[in-house]
């Protein structure tokens, strides 16, 4: 008796007397569920003012149900609150069920509906159940159960399910969008330079109409290609850009751009950016055109092979269906986004172009730089990283020397950047011969031993176990059965895996929260039948492409990440 006066002093003094009012958990949280004519329970929790529910503890649990189960749960939105994840506002939810087959009559059921919450004011209240009675037909509950677009699905899949379900109209302006938003990436950065250069190229002669065909032309040859590498991708599993990053075809395309550069220093004239195209082009009316066009087309397969979630979902959604039409538009759509501006570029190049004289001179020598740089980046793919530096140096001395570094005099803006240059480039030189290998750190190698192994442990993230093949990883999945496994889609020629391995897997808050997991990397840079059959089996269209495992080594989808995500996200997307 005693215990019970004193219970009920003391909530009285919590729940009415104590300062702040706190309510009373069948006051704060108020379940309900209910059962639709399909056989879906429609269930709700009504929250009162000032009291949040945690995500992860709303659970739903069938009882008696031997031959049913829960299929797809549909939530709402989830919200932020202290770094967790919670419902502010009462939540719905729908619940859908499935029948093993084994039940061909209605069965009774019981539903149980588990949450647990706090209040703004500080009070976490303790986890509760509440469980229904539900009588249900079996003979009405669909074959065809539809799966939710929300938490338990990836980024490509909503994306996939976008154009499943929205109208042409708005799937074409939406991937039109995320092709302005790739613009930004680093897949199509070193298309400026080329586009510039084509039109530099051209000659004094170019007006600002022709300089916007030409880059029209560009950008719609490099949309048909990343269109019908991304169709036959989607059809036929095969990626069409993997199978160009082999070394001859990667020597040959940077041979193209030294061939080009080498023109605008004025040693031959070239007036195509493919010498192999030149006397077709030569002979017709529409000179220039057919260069152009064919550059277009071998830089979105050779120099962009970038793999983002919009593409991956168009690529899901082909391969799905076989609607290679819709999926298309939606690829060709995109590709006109990434390429928009590249045709202002295009066009500035050409507006701008200078009048014959020192100005033009030193305009066409900077495209030529870039050009070679252009080159080197891809040779970064196929060559080891001593020799890629070792040009870059070479290319940076060359270029410092011809601006002035080494003259007496000269404009100041044009001798500090010269000066800057020289400088860094010799350093990159040292650290060359130093044994670096770092192109932002190129003098790493002459911090004192103990300094340089602390920084290397605090710079370094966990080592990668590498596999190429399904026979290795499913032996490192048994192995480490009962862990958290993160597995990661790497080559070599890829631009968005590097970034996402010297960004976003060396900070070291990444750095530390990744020791909770095994790290495994699928090295597919050889494209060999093994690895085709890697990423097949996991629906890898093209790195980068970061999968989770859980403890019983099942692919957690809705965690997967397409592309390169910056540190931060990639942090939010671990908790």
């Amino acid at each position: 008796m005693k215990k019970i006066i004193l219970f009920v002093l003391f909530s009285s003094f919590l729940f009415g007397f104590g300062g702040a009012k706190f309510l009373m958990p069948n006051e704060a949280f108020i379940p309900h569920a209910k059962l639709n004519d399909k056989m879906q329970i429609e269930a709700d929790i009504k929250i009162a003012d000032g009291i949040y529910l945690y995500v992860d503890e709303v659970k739903f649990e069938l009882a008696n149900a031997n031959g049913l189960e829960i299929v797809d749960i549909k939530k709402p939105k989830a919200d932020k609150h202290d770094g967790d994840a919670v419902y502010l506002k009462s939540p719905k939810f729908l619940v859908t069920l499935k029948n093993d087959g084994k039940i061909s009559q209605k069965k009774d059921i019981v539903f149980k509906i588990s949450y647990q919450g706090c209040s703004t004011a500080g009070l976490c209240y303790e986890p509760n159940t509440k469980s229904y009675k539900f009588n249900i037909d079996t003979s009405k509950l669909s074959s065809d159960v539809k799966i939710s677009t929300n938490d338990n699905v990836s980024q490509t899949d909503v994306i996939a399910n976008t154009i499943k379900n929205g109208s042409i109209f708005l799937i074409l302006a939406t991937f039109l969008g995320f092709g302005l938003l790739l613009a930004l990436t680093p897949c199509v950065f070193p298309m400026i330079p080329i586009i510039s250069g084509v039109i530099i190229s051209q000659g004094k002669g170019i007006t600002t109409k022709k300089a916007f065909l030409l880059s029209v032309v560009y950008v719609l040859s490099m949309s048909a290609a990343y269109t019908m590498a991304g169709v036959m991708a989607g059809l036929f599993g095969s990626n069409i850009q993997s199978a160009l990053q082999t070394p001859w075809v990667i020597y040959s395309f940077s041979g193209i751009f030294v061939a080009l550069a080498f023109s605008m220093f004025g040693f031959y004239e070239l007036k195509l950016p493919d010498a192999l195209v030149a006397k077709v082009s030569s002979n017709s009316s529409h000179s220039g055109y057919m260069g152009v066009a064919i550059m277009g087309f071998l830089s979105a397969l050779i120099v962009g092979p970038c793999v983002a979630a919009p593409l991956a979902g168009a690529l899901v959604y082909i391969g799905q269906t076989g609607d290679a039409l819709l999926g298309g538009m939606a690829l060709f759509a995109m590709s006109i986004g990434m390429g928009l501006p590249l045709i202002v570029v295009g066009v500035s190049a050409g507006k701008f172009m200078p009048k014959p004289g020192a100005w033009m001179t030193m305009v066409s020598a900077i495209f030529g730089v870039l050009m070679l740089g252009v080159a080197i980046w891809m040779l970064e793919r196929v060559v080891d990283e001593y020799v890629s530096m070792l040009l870059y140096a070479i290319l940076g001395i060359g270029f410092s020397i011809y601006l002035g570094a080494l003259e007496k005099g000269g404009h100041i803006f044009k001798k500090s950047v010269s000066i800057v240059l020289f400088a860094y480039s010799m350093a990159l030189l040292m650290g060359v011969l130093g044994g670096s290998k770092s192109m932002a750190r190129p003098l790493e190698f002459l911090k004192p031993q103990a300094v340089s192994s602390v920084i290397q442990n605090i710079s370094q993230p966990t080592t990668f176990i590498k596999v190429t093949s399904i026979k290795e990883l499913d032996e490192l999945l048994e192995k480490n059965r009962g862990k958290k496994i993160m597995l990661d889609f790497y080559a070599t020629w890829c631009t968005s895996c590097k970034e996402l391995d010297e960004v976003t897997f060396h900070n070291p808050k990444v750095i530390e929260k990744l020791k909770e997991f095994v790290l495994i990397q699928a090295d597919i840079t050889a494209n060999e039948k093994e690895q085709k059959e890697l990423s097949k089996k996991y629906g890898v269209f093209g790195p980068p492409v970061v999968l989770f495992f859980d403890k019983d080594t099942k692919v957690v989808k809705s965690k997967t990440i397409v592309g390169f995500v910056e540190p931060d996200e990639f942090l939010r997307h671990l908790d």
